[in-house]
């Protein structure tokens, strides 16, 4: 078991991971292409972003990587890893698979849930097709992950399989200190129908770790996948996340993203709608405290004729947390009559939280429904008067507004992911660890939610409808 800092990462650890997991000629030769590549980008690819980027604070020098960590379970895990005992779900340690559980049934239906590794040898031709598709001159840490990716989730969701209970994804880094780079695969195949559940999770220790992610997500025609990301990693931590996700005909993907930990969280997030009538619905909430920074770069690429794109990014910023929002939307010249949103919005708590937006359009073709927004302002001393004076503390109604803030944006989502997120706003409100479960606390939130935006049951107990 080797072991190397970031910044003196060479060949030759990169040739002890591959021949670790018995990987193909092809890869290896993929692998150390990626690193020549990696060792000739800039941190940052536009000059315009690079002046607000805090993409530095990630010390290459301190980040410290292994082709194996340790197998022990970090101790703050042990009741959420209790509460998915018997739940679909795939569960990574550091660098290791700790638990797959996928019943021999959905095993006998076509459902794959594996390591990376297994699925170079399993499923050669997909893991070689999206590897193919992942360009490593996009950005530096795309790069870096395929070059140096030492731990990886692969998910096949069968042809016309609808999967009616979710996969649960967990990765947590290890309590040793190393850091993980993980190269995460998604299928979900034609006609089918499946949720997923992400949750991020790392060890309170002194040193700076960091997950590094490369995420790719490929829908077929007729495919709906509605996926949730949970960050909730420590304050020491670094999380570096790069995602693409390719959407065919008629498919459509729902992505909701609440980030919560982690010193430092850089997310680029690439949707391609690559066939017509695709659709791509982003959510993401971001609630910083203390000196965490945010940023985030969301894209949407619309190919064909007729796609929906919809980007909405809120911000909730305290003490001397920073954001930065970068988004862009795209319709290419064979694209009309597309339609794309693109909103960022973010709320300001203390005088010295900042947050930074950009977003941007590119229209190549006529027929086409585009806008983008953006807006960034400090709580208004009004509202938080206005509710003191209806008897709630100060702290009271800066929550009340925050609520508020973010209600349009919790339209969207299931009642469940509602409720998680209002939980970990609640939990990190009042410094309690960050973390979700199944206990009866949350229970109190999911009920909330179940019935929050029932509209309905509100007409029909209206006296003109009895």
């Amino acid at each position: 078991m080797s072991q190397e800092i970031l910044s003196k990462l060479n060949s030759s650890h990169i040739d002890e991971i591959s021949s670790s997991a018995n990987e193909p000629d092809w890869l290896k030769d993929y692998r150390k292409n990626s690193l020549s590549v990696y060792e000739s980008l800039p941190i940052e690819m536009s000059p315009l972003y690079n002046k607000y980027t805090d993409a530095k604070k990630m010390d290459p020098e301190k980040v410290s990587l292994s082709t194996s960590t340790t197998q022990t379970v970090p101790s703050f895990l042990a009741k959420r890893l209790g509460e998915l005992e018997n739940e679909l779900c795939i569960i990574q340690i550091g660098t290791n698979i700790h638990k797959i559980n996928i019943s021999d049934d959905l095993k006998s239906k076509g459902l794959v849930i594996s390591s990376i590794f297994d699925a170079i040898q399993n499923n050669p031709e997909l893991v070689k097709k999206t590897l193919e598709a992942s360009n490593s001159n996009d950005d530096k840490f795309t790069a870096l992950n395929n070059a140096a990716f030492n731990s990886g989730v692969f998910i096949h969701v069968p042809r016309n399989f609808v999967l009616n209970k979710p996969i649960h994804f967990l990765t947590c880094l290890s309590d040793d200190g190393h850091s993980a780079i993980s190269r995460n695969i998604i299928f979900v195949d034609e006609g089918s129908k499946s949720t997923i559940v992400q949750e991020l999770y790392s060890p309170n220790t002194e040193v700076q770790q960091a997950y590094l992610e490369l995420l790719n997500t490929n829908l077929a025609s007729n495919a709906q996948l509605d996926i949730t990301t949970l960050q909730m990693m420590d304050q020491h931590a670094v999380n570096f996340s790069t995602r693409r996700t390719d959407l065919a005909q008629d498919s459509k993907v729902n992505w909701y993203s609440g980030l919560f930990g982690s010193m430092l969280s850089r997310y680029k997030i690439d949707y391609y709608l690559n066939g017509s009538g695709a659709s791509s619905n982003d959510s993401e909430v971001i609630f910083g405290n203390n000196e965490q920074s945010f940023d985030i770069q969301t894209n949407v690429n619309h190919e064909s004729p007729s796609t929906e794109g919809r980007v909405v990014e809120k911000s909730i910023l305290r003490n001397k947390s920073k954001s930065l929002f970068k988004g862009m939307i795209r319709i290419k010249e064979n694209a009309s009559k597309s339609n794309s949103f693109l909103s960022g919005r973010s709320i300001l708590l203390d005088k010295d939280a900042k947050s930074d937006a950009i977003p941007g359009l590119e229209i190549f073709t006529n027929d086409v429904k585009a806008t983008h927004s953006a807006s960034v302002a400090q709580i208004d001393e009004e509202q938080i008067f206005y509710l003191k004076s209806r008897c709630l503390s100060h702290e009271e109604a800066e929550r009340t507004i925050v609520e508020g803030f973010l209600e349009p944006l919790s339209r969207k989502m299931s009642f469940q992911v509602r409720a998680w997120i209002a939980y970990l706003i609640e939990s990190k409100w009042e410094n309690r660890e960050l973390t979700i479960n199944t206990d009866e606390e949350l229970a109190k939130f999911v009920e909330v939610e179940e019935t929050r935006y029932n509209e309905d049951a509100e007409i029909e107990q209206h006296y003109k409808y009895r």
